[in-house]
């Protein structure tokens, strides 16, 4: 699937004032990315032997769902936001630049 597809169906399925949009969609992708880290937080301390995969598949889904929308609400495309970031990165790997702090770097 590519990146648009799924934006344009993940807008099919959204529901929340329009008011509040932005506002909604930012707490929920705190909480979801929040449930992401509960998982391996729940791991590292030794619960779990090993993460289960398909758990966190339907978890980062979630999240996908609130950045893809929230591109949507500021009229982003979600392939452009993907390939803006992959040249980003790939700036940095060539200035050395990877590790560390900050987005401008």
């Amino acid at each position: 699937m590519y990146f648009n597809d799924y934006q344009c169906r993940a807008k099919e399925t959204a529901v929340y004032p329009s008011e509040k949009a932005l506002e909604y969609l930012a707490l929920g992708l705190a909480s979801e990315a929040g449930e992401v880290a509960s998982i391996i937080s729940k791991w590292v301390r030794g619960d779990k032997g090993e993460i289960d995969a398909e758990n966190m598949k339907k978890e980062l889904g979630d999240v996908l769902w609130f950045i893809s929308v929230m591109a949507s609400e500021l009229k982003l495309d979600l392939s452009d936001v993907a390939l803006y970031n992959t040249l980003k990165l790939a700036d940095r790997a060539e200035r050395g630049v990877i590790k560390g702090d900050g987005d401008n770097r």
